[in-house]
């Protein structure tokens, strides 16, 4: 049985940059040390920092000590919460997303409408909104595109950004930016900002490469994250035997299998990789024994 390992699967810059960051803060603390929301959307490194003494809160004023800004950021009012509470922040917020929030920011202040792409719900989009002004519109499916057009027609402005969520699927993005093309009057200045990050890029690209040639596809990584949701949506189109799992105790050995392959989000610990490969090299000596 071979077992083919995606070359981007695992932390991200921007989660690495994250948890390195806070076990720094934690080991070096004179002071109590919590991070508001999970600073990355996966279970074992939110328990692996708890152990290690960091709190999670959920708002500002629940502040002890230092406050850990995580990769997805906060909005931007918080900060200034922070600031009228003296609050200490050690910011971890992606750089990628920073991004995003300068362009929505810039776009914003120059008059445009802003259309952005990614879940409602999702803490990366919540604060990316704080940059946006009054005048957007926050959407998932092409089928709400209609709706989004409503919305900037009925603001009556010339002007539309285009930018979305850094781990967006970018196949979607494509798809939403040609309907658009299409759509938009030609008097309207339409700006498009592909924000999906590099790494988000590539791990797709490799996703869909790697989910052809197998017999099962494995998506290693928290049920909550959503660049990990992505990569299980584009593996399961290509290979029907795709699991989406969070770590090697939700697996069962597969019969028959000649090729698996294996594929984590960006926020999943090398630890929670080797496990679910050594589960496979494990069984498949017990069967052949």
């Amino acid at each position: 049985m071979e077992i083919v390992l995606g070359k981007t699967a695992g932390f991200c810059y921007g989660v690495e940059r994250a948890v390195e960051g806070a076990i720094e803060q934690i080991t070096n603390a004179k002071e109590p040390i919590c991070c508001l929301g999970e600073i990355v959307h996966n279970k074992q490194v939110i328990q692996k920092l708890e152990n290690l003494g960091i709190k999670c809160i959920e708002t500002i004023e629940e502040a002890e000590g230092i406050v850990l800004i995580r990769a997805h950021g906060i909005p931007k009012e918080v900060y200034d919460i922070a600031k009228k509470m003296d609050i200490k922040i050690q910011d971890f917020t992606c750089p990628n997303v920073l991004k995003v929030q300068r362009i929505a920011d810039k776009f914003s202040k120059d008059g445009y409408f802003i259309f952005l792409l990614g879940a409602k719900s999702h803490p990366e989009n919540i604060a990316t909104l704080s940059h946006c002004g009054r005048d957007y519109y926050i959407f998932e499916k092409e089928e709400e595109l209609p709706k989004a057009m409503e919305m900037f027609e009925k603001i009556n402005k010339k002007k539309l950004l285009l930018i979305s969520q850094t781990t967006y699927s970018l196949e979607r993005f494509h798809r939403i930016e040609e309907k658009l093309q299409k759509e938009i009057e030609k008097d309207i200045d339409f700006v498009v900002k592909n924000t999906i990050c590099q790494t988000t890029e590539l791990r797709q690209k490799e996703t869909e490469e790697l989910s052809k040639k197998v017999d099962v596809m494995i998506i290693i990584g928290g049920k909550n994250s959503s660049n990990t949701k992505k990569l299980y949506e584009i593996a399961k189109r290509n290979c029907k035997n795709t699991r989406l799992i969070e770590n090697a105790h939700e697996l069962d050995m597969p019969e028959n299998i000649d090729k698996i392959g294996i594929m984590a989000g960006a926020s999943t610990p090398k630890e929670s990789i080797e496990e679910v490969i050594s589960f496979f090299r494990q069984n498949e000596t017990e069967v052949n024994a």
